[in-house]
Order: C-alpha cells, then sequence, then structure tokens
C-alpha cells in the first residue's frame, strides 16, 4: 500500500487529505480498477456535468448541495492534476501558481500601480489588452482562438460575438439584427422547399446564430432566457396535464 492511511482518515488536513485520497484512488495496485482506467478525455465529461451542478444548486438556492457540489467541482481539479503528475506534465502546485499569476497579472489594478479608479467597462477593455498578449505569447494571434471548443453552442455563440464586437466586428444598431434575422429565416424557408438537410441544418444554425445576437445587443443571455422558457414551458404543460388527467383522460388523446 503506497499511500498515507493516517493522512486520509485526518479530517484537518484539508487539500493534502483530498489529494492523497485521490493519490489511493489511482494507485495501480491497490486503487480502485474504475478510477486507474480513466483518462482525460474519459473524465472530461464529468468535469463538465460538476461544473452545471454547481451552477444548479445555486439557481435553488440551496446552500447545502451548493457545498456538496464545489466539493465534486474541486475532485475534478484534483483528479485530472493527479494523472497529469502520473504523465509528469505538471502537479498541483503548477496548477496553483499558474491561476495566481493570471490573477496577478490581470488585476494590475490591485497588485500592481494602475489607478483602480475605472469603470466595469473600461476593466473589460483592458482585461481584453491583457488576454491578446497573453494570446500572442501563445502563438494564438486571432482574437477568436483560445474561445473553448467544448463551451455550450448558445454559450460559445455569445462568447464568440462579444470577442468579436471588442474589436469592431458588430452590427452597429439592434434594427440591422432584426434585419438579419427575418433574412436568415427567409434562407430557412427557402432552404427547407428546395435544398437538403445539410443546407437546411446550416440555415438553422445561422438563424440560431443570430438571434444570440439580438440577445447580446438587448443585454440577454441567450442561455439563461432558454432555461427560463423552459420552466416555462415544462409548468404549463403540468398545469394541462394535471387537468386532463383529472378527468380521467388520456394526455395522448386529448
Amino acid at each position: 500500500m503506497s499511500f498515507d492511511e493516517n493522512l486520509i482518515n485526518n479530517p484537518s488536513k484539508g487539500m493534502p487529505r483530498l489529494q492523497e485520497i485521490m493519490r489511493a484512488l489511482r494507485d495501480p495496485e491497490s486503487g480502485c480498477p474504475w478510477d486507474i482506467e480513466q483518462n482525460f478525455k474519459t473524465i472530461a465529461p464529468y468535469t463538465i456535468e460538476e461544473a452545471y451542478e454547481v451552477a444548479d444548486a445555486i439557481e435553488r438556492e440551496n446552500w447545502d448541495d451548493l457545498k456538496n457540489e464545489l466539493g465534486d467541482l474541486l475532485l475534478q481539479t484534483v483528479y485530472h492534476t493527479q494523472m497529469a503528475e502520473e504523465e509528469n506534465l505538471f502537479n498541483f502546485n503548477d496548477v496553483i501558481n499558474q491561476i495566481s499569476e493570471k490573477m496577478i497579472q490581470r488585476h494590475p489594478h490591485v497588485f500592481g500601480n494602475e489607478n483602480r479608479n475605472k469603470t466595469s467597462n473600461q476593466q473589460v477593455k483592458d482585461w481584453e489588452a491583457i488576454k491578446a498578449e497573453e494570446r500572442a505569447k501563445k502563438n494564438q494571434a486571432g482574437v477568436l482562438d483560445d474561445v473553448a471548443l467544448n463551451l455550450p453552442a448558445l454559450v460559445r455563440s455569445l462568447k464568440l460575438q462579444k470577442r468579436a464586437a471588442r474589436v469592431g466586428f458588430d452590427w452597429p444598431e439592434i434594427s440591422q439584427v432584426l434585419d438579419k434575422i427575418d433574412e436568415e429565416t427567409k434562407e430557412l424557408v427557402e432552404a427547407k422547399e428546395k435544398e437538403s438537410q445539410e443546407r437546411i441544418n446550416e440555415e438553422f444554425g445561422d438563424l440560431m446564430f443570430s438571434i444570440v445576437n439580438l440577445g447580446r445587443h438587448l443585454k440577454v443571455d441567450p442561455e439563461e432566457a432558454l432555461k427560463q422558457t423552459n420552466k416555462k414551458f415544462i409548468d404549463r404543460f403540468k398545469f394541462v396535464e394535471e387537468a386532463i388527467l383529472s378527468e380521467g383522460k388520456d394526455v395522448r388523446s386529448a
């Protein structure tokens, strides 16, 4: 057994205890067979799921659940870092130091000599300039180069549009966005009548992208707006469903 049982069983040891638990789970000889088999790609979906569960607990304002879900999300960081350490890629201290350096670099008005008297809009512009420098150092010269591929599509659309707008690639008026939505709607109808399913998919995507753009101009988060509409639909459907069932009828035949 190559792990420290005293550390694992000591509730006062905090992060070192959690790291040791993960080392034990990944131990090739005595660890958990499932945990030993995992890799970065197989664990990534769980990482995404845990982040959503954190957001769900916040939405429900269930703080006990939030405490639990934050622990699950923290475990994902420990999991990925343990696998990286096994492959001599980086360790937990590297992760901590990198995010610490990033926070210091991106807040020169707090940790440096810059003037702290800025509006939030000016701070966003400053952050974009700092991020541009970071991308240049990584040979990511393009404005959109580091927008994560695996973000939910609505979230990624909004992020892409915001990033492009910061360098002036944007419709100046909401009326122009509405015109674009009208144009894309007509193209979708035409595609449905004349084109292949591939073309229909493309035009449908264009329309959704334009609607996200409208939301951005209206200061509406499309993911949040659709989430609320989903909830409203569920509430209304349940109301109708219960009314039908109370009359002894079947929903499918009503």
